[in-house]
């Protein structure tokens, strides 16, 4: 697989998902293990451009495919504006949730910068946060699209 564009190659467990691998093989521990049924969004991860839970898919499954984790899109200035935004609006407490929020955010501003409110609760919904009553999540959401769609002009 290609992670981060760089190629990886590794014998896994059959039973290894893919959140495990690249926490543990790979080092890159931005994404989180934490319902391990796909139902809290922090294993959050792209895999061939379509955001996946990563506690639901095994390594196996990514033989041949291009993974980005939160560590690529910050590295490649991906997600500066959302990073920038959530910062701005504390829109991160623990931050445990944040990765993920910020992978399915960035998915939704790719094809919707000018989402609104709801569209931002609705596409966010199985990313959960414990902290932050999401309020200032989608407020941050909102001002990085509303930029987006200012550059675009």
């Amino acid at each position: 697989m290609t992670v981060n564009g760089v190629s990886v190659s590794r014998r896994v467990e059959a039973r290894q998902h893919l959140v495990d691998f690249l926490r543990e093989e790979l080092g890159l521990t931005g994404s989180h293990l934490g319902c391990e049924h796909g139902a809290c969004g922090a294993c959050t991860v792209r895999v061939n451009g379509e955001i996946v839970r990563g506690c639901l898919m095994l390594a196996l499954q990514a033989d041949g495919a291009s993974v980005e984790t939160i560590e690529g899109l910050s590295e490649s200035g991906a997600i500066a504006d959302l990073q920038r935004a959530f910062h701005e609006r504390n829109a991160l407490q623990c931050g445990f949730c944040t990765p993920g929020m910020l992978i399915a955010a960035a998915e939704l501003l790719e094809s919707r910068p000018g989402a609104t409110r709801e569209e931002i609760r609705a596409h966010l919904a199985g990313n959960y946060c414990r902290c932050t009553g999401y309020q200032a999540i989608v407020d941050a959401v909102e001002a990085a699209g509303r930029e987006r769609v200012r550059r675009q002009a």
